[in-house]
């Protein structure tokens, strides 16, 4: 389909000018305003809308999507609150429990603004199949958006008490290249518009896995082009623990693992200091900034400004729903422009487009997907259209940043992904939601009873 866009309120593009957008085989080839609709082009009407890139969420765990709000874990911190959600629930994850919870929580972030995800998916074990694996590839392709499946894994059961207190036995590292180099042969796709990506992702990188683990891991990803992730410096305990079990600081110990990089990227980095920001700066290593669950679990606030100021590439994470329970880009970026005035005691700290650029082309540079991100010709048609003509939205002066400042709840008219309409009028294409609600209803409910 080609597709003319036109007469949007604003566009958040290099020019103030713009208001239309030509589409055509899923690549913008036009901006402009008054431009006149092609025989072939469907139009859409932008009328009360404004425009902005697909964001791009760089750090979730979409299995999370249904341990929302677990009683036993709300108050507390990380390492308790791993012991008490993730790690007593996803041994019972079904393939078909997790096919409709990842069509929950990327339903969450397509309603949101979100084009693509980065799930650092980790439900694997000594006697995984790849069924449950397939469900979250299976359920980005049936709703069009653009996925990173983040391999996780682990060899050890470590120094987190959540992981030790599990009945779960680990991967080999056999086990880990073996099923990764199926699961790359299978979906990875290269190119910055692709829409499948895998990414050696161990699980916590201090606490799971040894050094000839991790550079194994590093090994193998460089020799096939794949970016590497992890968890790093959340909380305190990170970097005690590196000193503790390596006789060195966190991120010399991820030096030495050869796990900095250009194609590499940390979630949370909440504990980085001067010393670490300097060495992630130098080698090009990004974060996945994820403020609200580090809000939620009382991590801390991440020092993402001091990084951007050394250079680092700052993107944004909605983490996992079960310590982030919105599940929402914009929600993610609003707190993000919010958080560091009350951190810095600058009402100038950050700025909407700041927060913005984040969510957006930081994130697709960051994951390899470089041919999106931006609204500019030549790019990928990820765009995103939020329904101004709404009264929450009705008396704000700043047009463009307006989605941004007021944050949730936001209303989606049309949202595209390489050019395919993904989000009409509110409703994201290809799924009913009354069934969705009513799948991952039952299937809390029979979660509820196997692991009580």
């Amino acid at each position: 389909m080609h597709y003319l866009i036109q007469g949007a309120k604003a566009v958040f593009t290099d020019s103030d000018q713009v208001t239309d957008i030509r589409i055509r085989d899923g690549i913008i080839t036009e901006l402009g305003k008054g431009l006149v609709p092609a025989a072939d082009e469907t139009l859409i009407d932008a009328k009360g809308c404004v425009a902005y890139p697909g964001m791009v969420n760089t750090h979730h765990h979409l299995f999370q999507s249904i341990l929302k709000g677990i009683p036993e874990g709300l108050n507390h911190g990380l390492d308790d609150w791993l012991a008490s959600v993730p790690f007593r629930f996803w041994p019972s994850i079904t393939p078909e429990l997790m096919y409709h919870t990842a069509k929950l929580g990327l339903f969450e972030l397509l309603r949101s603004g979100a084009t693509a995800c980065a799930d650092h998916h980790y439900l694997y074990h000594a006697g995984s199949t790849t069924e449950v694996e397939d469900a979250v590839w299976q359920a980005a392709d049936d709703l069009g958006i653009r996925l990173v499946l983040c391999r996780g894994s682990t060899t050890t059961k470590g120094s987190h008490r959540g992981m030790k207190a599990s009945t779960i036995e680990p991967e080999t590292l056999g086990q880990i290249i073996e099923r990764m180099d199926s699961s790359r042969v299978r979906y990875h796709q290269d190119g910055g518009m692709a829409m499948r990506k895998l990414v050696v992702a161990p699980t916590s990188f201090i606490h799971s896995s040894t050094e000839t683990d991790l550079r194994a891991c590093a090994e193998y990803a460089r020799q096939h082009g794949l970016k590497l992730h992890s968890h790093l410096l959340e909380v305190e305990f990170d970097e005690i623990a590196a000193q503790k079990n390596f006789g060195m600081r966190a991120i010399d110990y991820a030096e030495k693992c050869n796990w900095l990089g250009e194609d590499v990227w940390f979630a949370h980095l909440v504990w980085a200091d001067d010393y670490a920001i300097k060495k992630l700066a130098e080698t090009g290593t990004g974060i996945a900034h994820c403020p609200t669950s580090n809000c939620r679990l009382g991590s801390g606030i991440a020092p993402a400004l001091d990084m951007q100021t050394a250079g680092m590439n700052i993107t944004l994470g909605v983490d996992g729903s079960a310590s982030a329970e919105s599940g929402s880009m914009i929600q993610e970026a609003n707190l993000a422009w919010l958080i560091h005035r009350a951190d810095k005691k600058n009402a100038a700290a950050t700025t909407a487009d700041m927060a913005i650029q984040w969510a957006t082309k930081n994130g697709a540079d960051l994951l390899g997907l470089s041919g999106t991100g931006e609204i500019k010709v030549g790019k990928a048609a990820d765009i995103v259209l939020y329904n101004m003509d709404k009264p929450r939205f009705a008396g704000v002066h700043a047009t463009l940043e307006a989605p941004l400042l007021c944050g949730e709840p936001v209303e989606i008219k049309y949202s595209f992904v390489q050019g395919k309409i993904v989000v009409e009028d509110g409703c994201v294409q290809g799924l009913d939601e009354a069934e969705l609600v009513a799948n991952v209803q039952q299937g809390v409910v029979d979660l509820i009873k196997k692991v009580s």
